[in-house]
C-alpha cells in the first residue's frame, strides 16, 4: 500500500480563514466609509471608541443530496431557465419579514465587527496625501540630524574606525621600513565622530478657515467641523512637520485656538475678504513660501454680503495662489442654489485652486479625496 501523503494545506486553514475574515472587514469598512466618517459621536471620541459595523456572513456552499432518495447527478428538469437568479432576497414588507412585517422566508445572516476610530482612519488615509509637497529648508524650529561623517584622532572606543586605524598603522610602519601591521600606538587610532547636518524637510502649514456667520446653521456647521476633524487627524497621523492655523470669520476675521474653532457658534453677517486678507498677512509674517508648503482651506455657505466683497476676495485669492501649494474652497449648501461667491470663484482658472460642494453627509468623503489626493511616490513627512 502506497504511503499516504499528508495534506499540509490543512495546517494553514486557520491562518487562511483569519486572513479572509480580515479582508471581509476591510471591504465592509471601505464600502461604508462615506457614512462612517460623518458619525456624530466620532468627533467627540478619544480615538479608542469602539464602533460596530454589520458585515454579511459568507458561507461555504456545498451540494447536499436528499437523504431518502438515490444518488443522482446535479441537474433537474424543472421550470428554470439559463440565467435565472436563485434564492433572491425578498423585498421589504414581503414574505421575508422585512420592513416590520412578519414573514416565513429566511433572512440574511450578519455579524457585527468591532473596530476602533483608528481602524477607520487607517483605511481612509490610504488614499489621502498632501499634494504638491516639496522639500523646503528648515523652518524656525530646527530638527537636527546627527550623522557620523567625520574622523578624529581622539574619541570613544565604541566609535573606533577599525579600517582607518589599520591603514594608519600600516602606513606608519611602511614609512619606517617595515610594511606590516603591528606595534600599535595611540597615534594610529582613528575614531568616527558626528556632525549636525541640517536636512531639508517637508515643512507644511495648513490654514483652516471657517465661516461662523449667522447663515451657517447646524447642518453647515456640522459639515465644516466634520471635514476639519478628519483633516487634522490625517495630518497629525502621517506628517511630523505640519503646523495648523485656525481662522474664523463673520464680518471680521480672527485667529482662534483649535477648541474655539470647533466650538464657536454662528452670528453676524459675512465678509469673506476679511479672512482671506488675514490669511495673506499670516503667510507673509510667519510662513514664507520659500520655507513652507502652504495649504489654505476655507469652508462657507457662499452667502457673502456684496458683489464688491466678492471681487475683493477674488483679488486677494489670485495674489495668494502663486504662493500656496493648494487652495481649497468648500461650499456647504442646503438646496440646489449657486452662491454669488461660487460664481465669482468659477472664473478662476488655476491648477492648484480646488472647489467642492457639500450638500449631504456623503459628500465629506469625496471632498477629502479631492482636497488631499494621494500622489504616486508621494513622500510623507
Amino acid at each position: 500500500m502506497a504511503d499516504l501523503v499528508p495534506d499540509w494545506s490543512l495546517q494553514r486553514k486557520g491562518a487562511s480563514d483569519q486572513s479572509r475574515h480580515v479582508q471581509k472587514i476591510r471591504q465592509a469598512l471601505k464600502e461604508r466609509l462615506p457614512d462612517l466618517v460623518t458619525e456624530d459621536s466620532i468627533m467627540t471620541s478619544d480615538g479608542h471608541r469602539i464602533i460596530k459595523v454589520p458585515i454579511r456572513s459568507l458561507e461555504q456552499y456545498r451540494f447536499r443530496f436528499h437523504p431518502w432518495q438515490q444518488d443522482r447527478v446535479g441537474q433537474d428538469q424543472g421550470q428554470g431557465q439559463p440565467g435565472d437568479v436563485l434564492g433572491t432576497v425578498p423585498k421589504p414588507g414581503g414574505p421575508g419579514g422585512q420592513g416590520g412585517q412578519p414573514g416565513e422566508m429566511p433572512g440574511i445572516d450578519y455579524f457585527e465587527a468591532e473596530v476602533t476610530i483608528d481602524d477607520i482612519a487607517g483605511l481612509l488615509f490610504e488614499e489621502l496625501g498632501l499634494p504638491y509637497l516639496q522639500p523646503k529648508p528648515l523652518a524656525s524650529i530646527p530638527h537636527p540630524t546627527w550623522r557620523f561623517k567625520d574622523i578624529a584622532q581622539k574619541g570613544l572606543m565604541g566609535n573606533l574606525d577599525k579600517r582607518r586605524s589599520l591603514k594608519q598603522n600600516l602606513l606608519r610602519n611602511a614609512r619606517q621600513g617595515t610594511p606590516t601591521v603591528g606595534k600599535w600606538r595611540d597615534e594610529d587610532l582613528r575614531f568616527k565622530t558626528w556632525i549636525d547636518e541640517p536636512q531639508p524637510e517637508n515643512n507644511a502649514v495648513v490654514i483652516a478657515m471657517r465661516d461662523i456667520s449667522g447663515s451657517m446653521g447646524d447642518f453647515k456647521k456640522q459639515m465644516a467641523r466634520t471635514f476639519a476633524f478628519w483633516m487634522l487627524k490625517f495630518l497629525r497621523t502621517h506628517y511630523q512637520s505640519v503646523d495648523v492655523v485656525f481662522l474664523v470669520h463673520h464680518t471680521q476675521a480672527r485667529e482662534v485656538t483649535e477648541d474655539e474653532f470647533f466650538q464657536l457658534g454662528e452670528s453676524g453677517g459675512t465678509k469673506v475678504s476679511s479672512v482671506y486678507q488675514l490669511c495673506a498677512e499670516i503667510i507673509q509674517e510667519r510662513y514664507p513660501p520659500h520655507q513652507w508648503n502652504i495649504y489654505p482651506f476655507h469652508f462657507s455657505d457662499g452667502d457673502n454680503w456684496s458683489d464688491a466683497d466678492n471681487r475683493r476676495t477674488v483679488e486677494i485669492l489670485e495674489k495668494l495662489l502663486p504662493q500656496v501649494n493648494v487652495f481649497g474652497y468648500g461650499e456647504i449648501r442646503e438646496g440646489g442654489y449657486t452662491s454669488t461667491l461660487m460664481s465669482a470663484f468659477s472664473r478662476i482658472q488655476h491648477p492648484r485652486f480646488k472647489m467642492v460642494t457639500i450638500t449631504a453627509k456623503a459628500d465629506i468623503y469625496p471632498a477629502l479625496k479631492a482636497f488631499f489626493p494621494r500622489e504616486e511616490g508621494a513622500h510623507r513627512g
